[in-house]
């Protein structure tokens, strides 16, 4: 019998969620995992490498579906007749610029959505985390990446839920080359990330997500 505390973890399989899912699986028993379906035009794609994640690690996993996310966001990552910021459109290493790209693919309060989704969970399996993939290179321009909305999340979460669940990440203060070093150090079978904001046979590598990722590779590698 494990003497591991139990948690729930949130895995889309991009790098950050899925180096967390790996990490915690040094410190945690892992009850479960959650892929979000909002209607996010990665969701086919996401949901197929989550469920690839899992079954590599035998880790039980759950498809929630939220796809009413659309009757209250304009968001490219969902609206169709809109076009996600890619190519030239995208400079990663310009902070203003990003600030831009970022207003494009914000989707109202999808982490806190997600984030009590899961801490119904966690209560329900008497887990005391949450799990999940946030960075600081993406936390200067979503702030629901950041440590402040983690800490605010665990004031709330001491009064929605009996058992105190609490929001835990191990790339919180990493960028995201940090990461995918994180990530070559844990052995992650990388083939089963999906870093892209699209849904098709392979990544666009012209995204925002994509471009983050390849830079991230790059510089691991050198």
């Amino acid at each position: 019998m494990s003497n591991k505390k139990k948690v729930v973890a949130l895995l889309s399989s991009g790098l950050d969620s899925t180096i967390n899912l790996f990490e915690a699986v040094n410190h945690f028993e892992i009850a479960l995992a959650l892929t979000f379906d909002y209607g996010q035009k990665a969701a086919a794609k996401e949901i197929e490498n989550s469920k690839r994640i899992c079954s590599f690690m035998g880790v039980e996993h759950k498809i929630i579906d939220l796809r009413w996310f659309k009757d209250f966001t304009e968001t490219s990552l969902i609206n169709q007749e809109m076009d996600i910021p890619s190519g030239d459109e995208v400079k990663i290493h310009d902070l203003q610029r990003s600030g831009v790209t970022a207003e494009s693919v914000w989707v109202p309060n999808r982490n806190g959505i997600f984030l009590n989704v899961a801490a119904g969970f966690a209560e329900g399996l008497k887990a005391d985390h949450v799990i999940v993939g946030f960075n600081k290179e993406e936390a200067k321009t979503f702030p629901d990446n950041t440590e402040a909305f983690t800490k605010t999340l665990d004031a709330a979460f001491s009064y929605s839920t009996a058992n105190s669940v609490t929001v835990k990440c191990f790339t919180l203060n990493h960028d995201k080359t940090e990461i995918y070093k994180m990530g070559m150090g844990l052995n992650v079978p990388f083939e089963l990330i999906w870093p892209c904001y699209d849904s098709q046979d392979n990544i666009c590598k012209e995204c925002e997500s994509c471009q983050r990722y390849l830079n991230a590779q790059k510089e691991a590698q050198l």
